[in-house]
């Protein structure tokens, strides 16, 4: 199909909305996932709720540690999210040339965003698993991106891999609902506009907001336990404070995701599956709020600056073939 502008455009703008949101929103994730991580029984937990992760940090002057693995979550955000944005646009954009269609059905989204999201978690597994074990770390004591790679094998750079492609469902979910919504918020703009537009329509802030806040508190509240589990798996080692032996148990059962389950069960009960729920429905929530957000307001300008951009490279172009 050649190069593909409107699909760089979206993945250009997703990723910058993608970075934006997780440098505001990073705390609470830092939080959030200490708090996943911890799997014990209710008498012994270091953590009864999210704030005292808050709490800890404070108390200990380690509240810069309420960022720690920043850089790394930033990068593997803006990677992930211009793979995804532009092969969900990409591979949407191919299904309608090919299938002659102008709208997509929501069977056929749910496959273009498994696909796009499966593509994304396979590039960025590493990312993803060194973020989670700096946060998880004790606070002050967390190592930078190559060390903390560096420290297991290549294989443990990809744990929760298998857990991380069945959590594609999760955006695919909330893109397909997304989308769906956005197109039946235009539709009604669209039929009052007498010319063609040249560029991508564009929501509102607010209705971005609103749409993106839904479409993933659906997906977070379906796809949960699978979220803690593989919290968990890719926990660092020392996570949990104690014994050897209780050390030795809590790095075992972070290797797989029936391992993970057992573990919950065992300690926690049926509740445990949905430990920390709220914090992850309020922290993905404003996250893909804000993210889809600042996408939808700076697309048409990332639109406008691609365009002009691939101008001057064909004027430049065409005046070196005639000097």
């Amino acid at each position: 199909m050649g190069f593909d502008l409107e699909s760089v455009a979206e993945a250009t703008s997703g990723a910058i909305g993608a970075l934006v949101s997780t440098t505001i929103l990073y705390p609470l994730d830092t939080c959030k996932t200490k708090y996943q991580a911890e799997v014990r029984a209710q008498n012994q937990q270091k953590y009864r709720n999210i704030s005292d992760v808050f709490w800890e940090a404070i108390s200990t002057r380690q509240v810069l540690s309420l960022y720690q693995g920043l850089g790394t979550k930033n990068l593997q955000s803006f990677i992930s999210q211009f793979i995804y944005f532009y092969g969900y646009s990409f591979f949407k954009r191919l299904y309608l040339k090919k299938s002659g269609n102008k709208t997509m059905g929501t069977k056929a989204n749910l496959i273009v965003a498994a696909a796009a999201g499966a593509c994304t978690v396979i590039v960025t597994q590493p990312l993803d698993t060194a973020s989670s074990r700096m946060q998880t770390s004790e606070f002050g004591k967390s190592k930078g991106l190559w060390k903390t790679l560096s420290e297991g094998t290549w294989i443990e750079a990809f744990d929760g891999l298998g857990i991380s492609l069945l959590l594609t469902s999760n955006p695919s979910i909330q893109y397909t609902v997304f989308d769906q919504l956005k197109q039946k918020l235009l539709i009604g703009q669209l039929s009052k506009r007498t010319g063609t537009e040249s560029s991508p329509e564009a929501l509102s802030a607010f209705s971005a907001f609103a749409l993106g806040a839904v479409s993933k508190c659906i997906a977070s509240c379906l796809t949960y336990p699978a979220i803690r589990c593989k919290v968990m798996i890719q926990a660092a080692d020392d996570n949990e404070e104690g014994s050897n032996e209780v050390q030795e148990k809590s790095h075992k059962t972070k290797k797989t995701v029936l391992d993970a389950f057992y573990a919950i069960w065992r300690r926690e009960g049926p509740l445990g599956f949905f430990k920390g729920l709220q914090a992850q429905i309020l922290k993905t929530v404003l996250s893909s709020a804000l993210l889809l957000m600042i996408k939808e307001k700076i697309t048409k300008s990332t639109w406008v600056l691609l365009i002009a951009l691939k101008r001057f490279l064909f004027l430049k172009q065409s005046r070196l073939k005639n000097a």
